[in-house]
């Protein structure tokens, strides 16, 4: 440990004359914050360096579905889309709910059938013959696993807003740690490592020192762009944000009929378009305000004429295949009478990703959605988004992020090792304050703007400090009473 400017020592130590007031409370803030959510930040770095492969993670973990041997020049050509539905219906009963054609040679297709139990079943099947690969429950991939992990979403609602306090509280720890890193006239413990000895710290609390710094920000900028897909705050947020199909093309929002179905309840989407609506389709092609005269009135007492057949999987495939839309695209079929065929795509290349709602019986486009299309906030946001996924340079992105996961994982390793060496015997090993000051509650009040943006993480924040400047005035008061 440097001589320069010794650390605080714990509750039974004696106070450090170097060590200045705004020193030792931050760095008590650093210590519950980082015994409150240390478990969380380990857990979403494992989980999240995982997950930045997951293209090649299902690849090898499911080749039996997703892949299949490249066909030769002397092949038949590829099943169309129809023969393959009827081929996975067949053997998984059921109505289609997906089009999911390959995404490149050697890749099987995919149909996503909603059986007549009410489950919704992926069917792998070889582009080539039609053979039914296998099938797996919706979103069933390891792939997925891992993403349901990383956000807790795999055991409720309840622990993912333990996930999104835990990421408002990582605020709190990069910035107070970055401020107890900051050198101060020390040199050893800043950019390097000294020597590690049995039974010292110091080594540890180098690597955690040296570790944070290099990561804190990258860390505190996982922490927001993954606040957008937090069940309270990122749910309120992208309702707020997309409460008039916002994101959408202003002409086409105000004239296109909307229906109360939402895109994603119907196909895999965007943060940006999470709330978004569909458009009705009308049969006869009647679609108001949008260029079309209105059906002739029906005289009073004549009999509704019959509904007319919506397209079909193969008459609608041949439309979309002219939208040339990037590969990877999937077609969700529609959901009711004025349901509407949607083709959508979201790759790693923002500028490509497109939705395309069509009028289920006439095939006419309704709405066609591109990246110029999102509002500034929407780009921003996906931007960041795309960022955290690795996807936004590709291998460098990934590669990158992942030993960011790695530093993390390793800086919550180093912390209970370096509080296990200081803690007092018997103690928990808070750092010590004398007591409360107006200075504390300045501080306290300069959390309140964020406290009230993130309001679930902020609130649990601001529970914490409180009940801590409660403990340390009735420490004082105590302390007064028996100097007495």
């Amino acid at each position: 440990m440097s001589a320069a400017t010794p650390l605080p020592r714990a509750e039974t130590g004696a106070a450090e004359p170097r060590a200045g007031w705004l020193y030792r409370l931050l760095w008590r803030w650093h210590f519950y914050a980082g015994l409150l959510v240390w478990p969380f930040v380990l857990l979403l770095s494992i989980t999240g360096g995982l997950y930045l492969f997951h293209d090649t993670v299902d690849t090898w973990w499911h080749r039996d579905l997703l892949t299949v041997p490249t066909p030769s020049t002397q092949a038949s050509e590829a099943w169309p889309p129809q023969r393959l539905l009827a081929a996975a219906q067949q053997a998984v009963p059921g109505q289609l709910l997906r089009w999911n054609p390959p995404e490149a040679p050697g890749r099987s297709a995919r149909i996503d059938l909603l059986t007549t139990t009410g489950q919704r079943v992926w069917v792998y099947l070889s582009p080539a013959d039609g053979r039914v690969l296998g099938q797996l429950p919706e979103r069933g991939t390891l792939g997925w696993t891992l993403r349901h992990l990383h956000s807790l979403k795999i055991v409720g609602p309840k622990a993912r807003a333990l996930i999104e306090i835990a990421a408002g509280w990582t605020g709190l720890l990069v910035l107070s740690g970055l401020y107890l890193w900051w050198p101060r006239g020390r040199k050893q413990g800043v950019w390097s490592l000294r020597r590690w000895h049995p039974g010292q710290r110091v080594f540890w609390r180098d690597l955690h020192a040296v570790g944070g710094a290099a990561v804190g920000g990258v860390l505190l900028f996982l922490a927001l762009t993954g606040m957008p897909w937090s069940g309270v705050w990122g749910a309120w947020v992208n309702q707020w944000a997309n409460g008039a199909n916002w994101g959408y093309p202003a002409g086409l929002r105000v004239q296109l009929p909307m229906s109360g179905q939402r895109l994603a309840d119907q196909a895999d989407t965007n943060w940006s378009l999470t709330q978004a609506r569909l458009p009705l389709s009308t049969p006869g092609g009647e679609h108001a305000g949008h260029g079309a005269a209105a059906a002739p009135a029906r005289p009073e007492g004549s009999a509704a004429s019959p509904m007319p057949p919506m397209l079909s999987l193969a008459q609608i495939w041949p439309r979309v295949q002219a939208l040339n839309l990037a590969p990877g695209l999937s077609l969700s079929a529609p959901n009711g009478p004025h349901g509407v065929w949607t083709a959508s795509v979201y790759p790693a290349d923002l500028s490509r990703q497109r939705v395309v709602h069509l009028d289920a019986y006439s095939g006419e486009v309704l709405l066609d959605m591109a990246w110029p299309d999102y509002g500034a906030a929407g780009r921003w946001m996906e931007w960041g988004i795309n960022v955290h996924l690795g996807q936004q340079w590709g291998w460098a992105n990934q590669w990158g992020l992942l030993l960011v996961c790695a530093v993390v994982a390793l800086l919550c390793l180093a912390a209970p090792l370096m509080w296990w060496w200081r803690r007092p015997a018997g103690r928990l090993g808070v750092p010590r304050l004398e007591g409360t000051s107006p200075r504390y509650w300045r501080l306290l009040a300069w959390l309140l703007p964020a406290c009230l943006l993130f309001p679930l993480a902020g609130g649990a924040l601001l529970a914490v400090l409180l009940l801590d400047a409660a403990v340390l005035s009735l420490g004082e008061r105590a302390q007064q009473t028996k100097q007495r």
